[in-house]
């Protein structure tokens, strides 16, 4: 189980406020409302199209709501695009993998460390002083990630020839490269047996407890990533990692609460979990 959130429970974090998402006459989110708190993992669940991805892509600059604002630790990231909003160490998975499948594990992972890269774009053409000091401290934080995910049999592997349960894995890894205050992960178990989801529950507890990747240089990946929002439809998981849970239905917030209390709310029940589902 999941160790509550004590300290620092009320610190709200980022503040979700009043979101309006429109795409023409769809309304994807309407006037949602949620605040993410510093310390825990806050589950967003509801039924396919009800507006999960949506508030990440907003939260991550990748869509752009027609009302409300979203404010991250004091700054408006509503009009920020999303490498702005990178660099304030927000990280993400995806739900489809947006890889680079031609390119190796330690290639992909690499990447995310882009956004944290301070040496100019002279140092970088030729290769010498910053930049090479760089790419070397940074191949040093990749391989402490690769080790953690337990990806080092397919370090120098081609991301598109490996089984979609580990690409996903490649994901997390290269989302935990950019050493985010605030991690969001959209369905990272979607498509895993029982197995694959143990692993990466696994992943998401050591990460959020401080046990996972222990790379001395950075403060952030040997303490841990305390606060984690997470869409997930596996309510065994839900209950298993979650402090809190917000649910979405047809773009409208139904519920917010704690997993238990969320389990036997009735309007959650009839729009998503089904009768079946709180017996189990």
């Amino acid at each position: 189980m999941a160790s509550r959130v004590s300290e620092n429970r009320n610190n709200v974090v980022l503040t979700f406020g009043e979101i309006t998402l429109n795409f023409g006459r769809v309304t994807a989110l309407n006037q949602v409302s949620f605040t993410i708190r510093e310390g825990e993992i806050l589950a967003i669940i509801g039924p396919n199209g009800a507006g999960k991805t949506c508030a990440l892509n907003c939260i991550s600059g990748f869509y752009k709501p027609q009302r409300g604002a979203i404010y991250y630790e004091g700054e408006d990231l509503t009009k920020l695009p999303p490498h702005q909003i990178a660099k304030m160490k927000i990280a993400r998975t995806f739900q489809n993998i947006t890889l680079y499948p031609g390119m190796s594990v330690i290639e992909n992972i690499i990447s995310g460390r882009h956004v944290i890269s301070r040496a100019g774009p002279l140092a970088c053409a030729f290769y010498v002083g910053k930049a090479l000091r760089e790419e070397i401290e940074e191949r040093r934080a990749v391989e402490y990630i690769i080790d953690f995910l337990e990806l080092g049999r397919w370090r120098k592997e081609k991301v598109g020839a490996l089984p979609y349960g580990l690409q996903k894995r490649v994901d997390l890894g290269r989302a935990l490269a950019m050493e985010p205050q605030l991690l969001l992960l959209d369905e990272p178990m979607a498509g895993m047996n029982v197995e694959e989801k143990g692993e990466v529950v696994r992943f998401i507890m050591d990460i959020h407890r401080g046990q996972g990747v222990t790379y001395p240089e950075s403060k952030v990946l040997s303490e841990g990533i305390r606060t984690i929002v997470m869409i997930e439809h596996d309510m065994g998981v839900i209950m298993d990692v979650a402090d809190r849970v917000i649910v979405l239905d047809f773009g409208d917030k139904i519920a917010e609460g704690t997993p238990e209390e969320i389990k036997v709310n009735q309007r959650v029940i009839d729009a998503y979990l089904g009768k079946e589902t709180v017996v189990a």
